[in-house]
């Protein structure tokens, strides 16, 4: 029996994939989509306030996945600590989970999923990377849009659109630094995933975090030394000159340096498959 389309929009908790999310609903109706939400476990408290309203502005109920390991445990359970170039945790608990998901609604419902992604034109490598993965990796091919490139014009500005028009303050990940440390001239992270512990984060993001949360700092500073004593492995989040680098000798750099050097610094890391915002 030929299958029903069921539309799928892969909700990061950013303000792309909300707004991906709602225009969705609007073109397709609440019956016949899905908001989909993996959840790592490590994600801000502020994070999850802003699903839940968004979840309640388009009038869906997120649909959830959780592997029930953080991504610390998934490091431990593969003896191999993520970093800037490669993160076990997001094909774990964000990649492998839908996957399984997909198959789900396939096998169990007789559903066909389409997937919708908020990704913007400035990462449309990032695009074709997922359209490759979804045509290859399922048992059979799965269709990807991305209407942030295919549908909506570039400059559409998305956050403004959410808090002014639909009334909805968005992650404070996306502002935190303006309001805490407004001296250090940077808005927030650049995504709201991990809580800003994302081990994919690279220079300017753990400058800021070290600047915005020095307590999450010391949580990833702890799990890394860790990591490295368990193991007995010179291995590290972030990499410098080739070479393993700890959050350690950062944050020392940063502390004798100043913090504000280092928040302009380009990144070359490769961004999460979790960074849907």
């Amino acid at each position: 029996m030929e299958r029903k389309t069921v539309h799928v929009a892969m909700f990061s908790g950013g303000a792309a994939s909300a707004y991906v999310a709602y225009n969705m609903v609007q073109a397709y109706g609440r019956e016949n989509c899905i908001l989909f939400f993996t959840n790592t476990l490590w994600e801000d408290v502020d994070n999850y306030r802003f699903m839940d309203e968004i979840a309640d502005y388009i009038g869906l109920e997120i649909t959830e996945r959780i592997d029930g390991r953080t991504p610390e445990e998934v490091f431990y359970d593969y003896r191999f600590l993520g970093n800037s170039r490669l993160a076990k945790c997001s094909e774990e608990l964000k990649v492998y989970q839908t996957i399984v998901f997909l198959e789900e609604l396939r096998d169990v419902h007789n559903l066909e999923p389409i997937l919708y992604f908020g990704i913007g034109p400035h990462e449309s490598h990032r695009a074709d990377n997922l359209k490759e993965f979804y045509e290859h990796r399922p048992v059979e091919p799965i269709q990807t849009r991305f209407p942030m490139i295919e549908t909506f014009r570039a400059d559409i500005d998305v956050k403004s659109i959410i808090e002014d028009e639909w009334g909805i303050k968005l992650p404070r990940m996306y502002s935190i630094a303006e309001k805490l440390r407004p001296e250090l001239g940077i808005k927030g992270f650049s995504h709201a995933n991990c809580g800003g512990r994302c081990v994919r984060g690279g220079f300017q993001h753990y400058a800021l975090l070290y600047a915005i949360w020095p307590d999450r700092y010391a949580e990833q500073e702890e799990m890394e030394e860790n990591f490295r004593k368990h193991f007995e492995k010179d291995v590290s989040i972030l990499k410098k000159d080739g070479g393993p680098y700890t959050l350690r000798e950062y944050r020392e750099v940063l502390e004798k340096e100043g913090v504000e050097n280092f928040l302009q610094k380009p990144d070359d890391t490769v961004p999460c498959v979790c960074a849907f915002s």
